[in-house]
């Protein structure tokens, strides 16, 4: 596999973005762009939506007169008949190309809204998804967009909706205004109607969603669990909390179909009577010769049209529910986009890391709080502590999966927001607990990243990883469909791990991603890691003592803060950094290849993890006078009283009772000799697995 990238990666311009780049303004501005993105489109609905409404206006005069020409016994009445046949083919035509258009255009918009909104979430990291529920994010995301995606197409059609009715009005007005005026007397009624039902559906409508959105995520939080759930033969308790929500969905659905019946019941009534009063006036007035039997046609057609203004309150009902689904599509989109940089970074650079003063806020309190930290360039160092005290979340800074809320993270001496979005996640890589497989077949998912390794780099790749052996033995190699390969959770770990070894920059990261692999295939994974993949410096989140053992340096992490910083076999000496180990041995694992530990024995050079390394590249841990403590604690030593074997004190702690750092060392490797933390008075093992 080869070790280092081309010079030309790390200069030009940074690849374009996945996402858009404007702003989320709410449902609104969704609603707003869509409408204009799609211009042209909208623009010839509403102009075949009007050409129909028109010829359906311009239909009741001419059949009207050809009528009176028939009845008066004329021979001149063929060419409006004709011409009435040509209004009903263009009509036709037009109700046609209309339809056509508004399918078109709802499938192209859905399209562009469902790339937008992705991008964003995709855009603004991990925290942006993280804000929602999975089946709710699903939910916003599908049937949401879809919703929204019929705004355009809603409003084009809504203006000839309008148009239609109004111009009915004035046509019928114009063919006899007594009875025009007889239907105007209802019209106040029939707005009353139009706003009572735009008043109780729009409540309705988001309440209906919100309800879809919770059965979503619990269903997916299900089918996520779905062995637990055959296990525990809690199939039917657990399909009845899945539709517990339903009686409540079923309520809004029963109350927004209540209200369109009403609307629609009320207009029923109103409206024949309306068209009953123009036939009434209408009739005396032929009776008594002041209209003909032609125009009373026309004005019962008209009022009929006129009538139509009922076809806005299924327009307007759209429009609502566009509205209620773009506000929820809109709230995912509303975090900003991350911001990069347009610096490369040193082309030789050994891939020192730096957290300077880092705090992270979380949910329930701070993640992490005043970090500061120093990651020696081609050294291995390990995160260990107990579960919640940041190992993840300080992680997550060093490739930028999430921003610090103060304080600055730097790679090879530049701040990682100033580093180039190309140039990043070629340098830095991340390998995880659950990795997620993407790509058609086993060979694209490990290929899967910011570039696509040639093939012997991925099958070294996959050898390296421990995973190349299970892969050959699938149907199909590497060629085989993800969703025809059965893996277990140590496989699709490996997978994961060899995915990262394909793509290896400067600074690797692995967040607990040896967790549901056993000891041995571990111990293979270390010493594939040190001579097969691209040397650079390695970040491990570390439950195990053995893969703390294995690193440079272990920074000890208690309460969201540096607690100590040295190499494992000198933090030995202290009982509590022990007992981190038999706290998380003492932890569940999932995994079906992960193995039980042994409870750490105390004593550092028997420890259960003091593995044979066996081959040149090892060098022994550091000096235990290196260690670091920059917390008050529990007596650090075996006997009261006493500093341990390793373990600085200071002036103002010469007991060891609460050991801790000189001012301003907190939690730091500062690097002597030239930059270098030092292991027994040498530099550290470069590449040193975990």
């Amino acid at each position: 596999m080869s070790t280092r990238r081309p010079a030309a990666a790390y200069g030009g311009r940074p690849p374009a973005s996945d996402g858009p780049c404007e702003p989320g303004g709410g449902a609104r501005s969704l609603l707003r762009g869509a409408v204009r993105a799609s211009a042209g489109r909208t623009a010839a609905l509403v102009v075949t939506g009007l050409l129909s409404a028109a010829a359906a206006i311009a239909l009741p005069a001419l059949l009207g007169h050809s009528l009176d020409l028939v009845l008066a016994g004329g021979t001149d009445a063929g060419p409006w008949l004709a011409l009435c046949a040509a209004l009903v083919v263009a009509d036709i035509l037009c109700d046609a190309a209309s339809a056509h258009l508004s399918g078109t255009l709802t499938a192209r918009t859905a399209a562009r809204i469902r790339r937008r909104v992705i991008g964003r979430v995709l855009g603004a990291g991990p925290r942006a998804a993280e804000r929602f529920d999975a089946g709710d994010l699903v939910t916003r995301l599908t049937a949401n967009v879809t919703e929204t995606a019929t705004a355009p197409a809603t409003a084009a059609a809504a203006v000839p909706s309008v148009v239609l009715p109004v111009g009915a009005l004035v046509a019928l007005a114009l063919t006899d205004p007594w009875t025009a005026a007889v239907f105007a007397a209802g019209a106040p009624l029939l707005v009353l109607l139009v706003r009572a039902f735009t008043r109780d559906t729009s409540a309705g409508v988001a309440e209906y969603q919100q309800i879809q959105g919770r059965i979503a995520t619990r269903l997916v939080e299900a089918l996520d669990g779905a062995r637990t759930v055959a296990a525990a033969g809690t199939t039917a308790r657990e399909r009845a909390r899945i539709l517990a929500p339903l009686p409540e969905l079923a309520a809004r659905g029963r109350h927004m179909w209540h209200v369109y019946g009403r609307a629609v019941a009320r207009g029923a009534v109103l409206l024949p009577l309306l068209e009953t009063g123009v036939l009434a006036v209408g009739g005396l007035r032929v009776a008594a010769g002041e209209m003909s039997v032609g125009e009373l046609l026309a004005a019962l057609r008209y009022a009929a049209l006129a009538a139509g203004i009922g076809a806005v309150v299924g327009q307007l009902s759209g429009l609502l529910r566009s509205r209620a689904a773009g506000r929820r599509a809109a709230e995912v989109s509303a975090a900003p986009a991350v911001a990069y940089g347009r610096r490369g970074l040193p082309e030789d650079g050994p891939g020192r890391l730096e957290f300077r003063g880092v705090s992270v806020a979380r949910d329930g309190g701070p993640g992490l709080r005043g970090v500061d930290l120093v990651v020696p360039g081609g050294a291995t160092l390990a995160l260990v502590g107990r579960s919640g005290s940041g190992k993840t979340a300080l992680a997550r800074l060093a490739g930028r999966l999430a921003d610090p809320d103060t304080g600055t993270v730097l790679l090879d001496g530049v701040p990682v927001p100033e580093v180039e979005r190309g140039v990043l996640r070629r340098e830095v890589t991340y390998a995880f607990e659950r990795p997620a497989l993407f790509g058609p077949t086993v060979r694209d998912a490990i290929a899967f990243g910011p570039c696509a390794p040639p093939g012997a780099e991925i099958t070294g790749a996959a050898r390296a990883a421990g995973a190349d052996a299970f892969v050959r033995r699938l149907p199909d190699g590497y060629a085989t469909p993800l969703s025809r390969a059965p893996l277990s959770g140590g496989e699709a770990q490996r997978l994961g791990l060899a995915r990262a070894f394909a793509h290896a920059g400067r600074l690797l990261v692995l967040d607990d991603a040896t967790s549901s692999l056993d000891s041995v295939t571990e111990r293979q994974v270390a010493r594939a890691l040190l001579h097969q993949v691209r040397p650079g410096t390695r970040l491990v989140v570390a439950h195990r003592a053995s893969s703390a053992a294995r690193a440079d340096l272990v920074a000890w992490l208690d309460d969201g803060r540096v607690r100590a910083v040295g190499p494992h076999a000198a933090l030995w000496a202290l009982p509590e950094y022990r007992a981190v180990f038999a706290a998380t041995d003492a932890e569940p694992h999932d995994g079906p290849d992960h193995e039980p530990h042994a409870v750490p024995e105390p004593p550092p050079d028997t420890r259960p993890d003091a593995e044979p390394h066996d081959g040149p590249d090892h060098e022994p841990h550091g000096d235990p006078a290196r260690v670091r403590d920059s917390r008050p604690g529990p007596g650090a030593g075996a006997e009261p009283g006493r500093v341990p074997d390793g373990v600085r004190a200071t002036a103002d702690d010469p007991a060891g009772a609460g050991v801790r750092t000189a001012p301003g060392a907190l939690g730091r490797t500062d690097e002597p000799s030239e930059g270098r933390a030092t292991t027994d008075g040498h530099e550290p093992a470069k590449g040193r697995s975990w």
